[in-house]
């Protein structure tokens, strides 16, 4: 691709940065609509490469599927400033809220907010998953299978299972394989290096940081980007175990405010880690946990991009791919099934969350965010005029 769409997909991600709403699986699909459907900058077999490796691979789906596309603009220039693009408006709009919150002790209308918007946003993360499965899985009972057991493990377990959505690729693999495959299907293209590398590079930093310090933020987040695969809902209960439960660096309340934050602004809701590291060590610290969440889904970007290419047209890795996604659509559903258990606490919320569903089905066209301040007007109402 050209320097120019190189810097048309710079400006459209930082667009999307500012104003995408929704989530991870609600970028991507804005992502497709945008790029591959109205404005044919990226062809459809790319655009399947690069979800299927940010589905495959550690990290936010979004955001690596933004550095995917970037990198296939400009290579690794393309992959940063695609990223940076993408990530630096909500970043800058989560820190100058978390600066606002550490000098006023808090935010007390971010409850208010979150009363209505939370249920309006399970009403589209619902929509949104259950459309991505119908492109993904579509009748495939086997895959149907997978997505339904790594859904309702992510409600029991309360969080996404790397090691069950690993599995998962390596069990329809297996499935699926012939008598010539079933040789080969024990060491797959894709499934070795990605599990392996993984695995290597979680167990030397899992127990390291346990203080508060600027190097220990970055390990503590850099390892959670680690363990992020396709939605970054999946890394809300690792945060919290790590950051309230185990080092006690924000209490109860911080943290959920930390998520509200998260979800009431655009980008990638993992930029919840920025407000997250402002508490702990101010602006560095913000800033630290932010590069230590994406850093790993960035490099694994750069590593993979150039023979992804050749690996997805391996027949095993195109199957081992075809399980990993249909275990990630299933912890995502599960994860808003998660969500929506911690967010409709009652009648009104309930209420929004299904008026809101029913607003999204019946005018598909109609922007989330206009749904998401609609929703906030009501729970302020509720809230305030009970």
């Amino acid at each position: 691709m050209s320097a120019q769409r190189r810097a048309e997909l710079t400006r459209y991600f930082l667009r999307l940065g500012a104003l995408g709403f929704g989530g991870p699986v609600a970028l991507v699909a804005r992502m497709r609509q945008d790029l591959v459907d109205t404005r044919a900058w990226i062809a459809e077999e790319d655009f399947r490469d690069g979800l299927a490796l940010a589905q495959v691979a550690p990290g936010p789906l979004a955001a690596q599927l933004a550095m995917y596309l970037g990198w296939l603009a400009d290579g690794v220039l393309g992959a940063t400033l695609v990223g940076v693009a993408f990530v630096l408006p909500s970043l800058v709009i989560v820190l100058l809220l978390a600066a606002g919150y550490a000098r006023a002790g808090g935010l007390p209308l971010i409850g208010a907010l979150f009363y209505g918007v939370g249920a309006a946003v399970i009403a589209v993360l619902a929509r949104a998953g259950f459309r991505l499965a119908r492109s993904t899985v579509a009748r495939d009972r086997l895959l149907w299978t997978v997505t339904g057991v790594n859904a309702v493990a992510t409600v029991v377990l309360r969080r996404e299972s790397v090691l069950l959505v690993l599995l998962s690729g390596l069990f329809v693999l297996a499935a699926r394989s012939t008598a010539r495959g079933k040789d080969e299907a024990s060491s797959p293209g894709v499934s070795r290096p990605l599990t392996v590398g993984v695995a290597s590079m979680i167990s030397p930093l899992a127990g390291v940081a346990a203080a508060s310090s600027l190097p220990a933020l970055f390990i503590f987040f850099a390892v959670s980007g680690l363990v992020v695969f396709g939605s970054g809902l999946a890394i809300v209960p690792f945060l919290h175990g790590g950051v309230v439960v185990e080092r006690h660096w924000l209490t109860e309340q911080q943290f959920l405010d930390a998520v509200a934050v998260s979800l009431l602004t655009p980008g990638p809701v993992v930029i919840t880690v920025a407000f997250i590291g402002f508490l702990v060590a101010g602006l560095a610290g913000g800033v630290v946990a932010a590069v230590g969440v994406f850093l790993p889904a960035y490099l694994v970007v750069l590593l993979f991009a150039p023979r992804f290419g050749a690996i997805r047209a391996d027949g095993r890795a195109r199957t081992f791919a075809s399980g990993v996604t249909a275990a990630a659509v299933g912890a995502l559903l599960g994860a808003v099934v998660v969500m929506a258990t911690r967010t409709l606490v009652d009648l009104p919320t309930a209420a929004i969350a299904v008026a809101s569903l029913v607003w999204l089905l019946a005018r598909p066209r109609v922007p989330e965010p206009l749904v998401l301040a609609a929703a906030a007007v009501v729970g302020f109402m509720v809230q305030r005029w009970p």
